[in-house]
């Protein structure tokens, strides 16, 4: 499976998009402050997850919420305006 998923900073309220084959591996390097885009942003909360039996699938969805639009919508999905 892929994943893409979305971390909020609780530091300064922020949405992190990532992509992994290994999401609790993944968060785990997040929390621990090995991933250089959130390590001076945590305590990192995920508050959303999609997985993707297909790899291509996982990317193209992670390029799409990394635009205006895809977080525009994401926002409305997960309640967060």
């Amino acid at each position: 499976m892929f994943y893409i998923y979305i971390l909020k900073s609780l530091k300064d309220n922020k949405l992190y998009t990532g992509f992994t084959s290994d999401l609790r591996k993944r968060l785990k390097e997040h929390q621990y402050g090995n991933v250089e885009s959130t390590k001076n942003r945590r305590p990192l909360e995920l508050i959303y997850y999609e997985a993707y039996k297909e790899k291509k699938g996982a990317l193209l969805r992670e390029k799409y919420l990394k635009t205006t639009r895809g977080k525009s919508q994401l926002k409305k999905q997960i309640n967060l305006d």
